[in-house]
């Protein structure tokens, strides 16, 4: 019965979405290691990056430009957000305009522990992506252009 089930891919190294999806997962594994000591999923690591990356360019950052930064679904963020919330990681407060929107914000703990995080993320990503040697950033380049391509508006 399985000889007749049939495969675009001669073999699974021959299917991109296979390769990624490993890869996903050791990098995901690998990530997990230096962020549970710091108490943080890579979820929430994800979205503390993206605050502090929209921080510092805007005082007023709400969670819809948290969850559009990160290529995030709203709900998600917003369940992420009020974990942080509950470890003291972020602050939200009233928008000074939109009464809709709440203003997040890191908090001292918060910032510490993103920065810790940065620090421990960056450092495993280098070691994880270092055996491509020259070829990482044509390797960055596929990604966004991958990224940008199957992007959903």
């Amino acid at each position: 019965m399985a000889e007749k089930i049939e495969f675009k891919f001669k073999s699974p190294e021959d299917s991109p979405g296979y390769l990624l999806g490993q890869l996903t997962l050791l990098w995901q594994r690998k990530q997990k290691r230096v962020l549970d000591p710091l108490n943080l999923t890579q979820t929430q690591f994800v979205l503390l990056a993206a605050l502090g990356w929209l921080s510092r360019e805007n005082d007023n950052v709400t969670q819809v430009d948290i969850a559009n930064q990160g290529n995030a679904d709203r709900m998600m963020v917003s369940k992420v957000l009020r974990t942080l919330e509950e470890k003291q990681f972020i602050s939200r407060q009233e928008h000074p305009t939109d009464t809709r929107a709440k203003v997040i914000k890191l908090t001292e703990a918060g910032a510490n522990v993103l920065q810790t995080a940065l620090t421990a993320v960056e450092n495993a990503d280098i070691d994880f992506f270092s055996v491509l040697g020259n070829h990482l950033p044509l390797f960055n380049q596929s990604m966004v252009h991958l990224t940008k391509q199957n992007k959903e508006e």
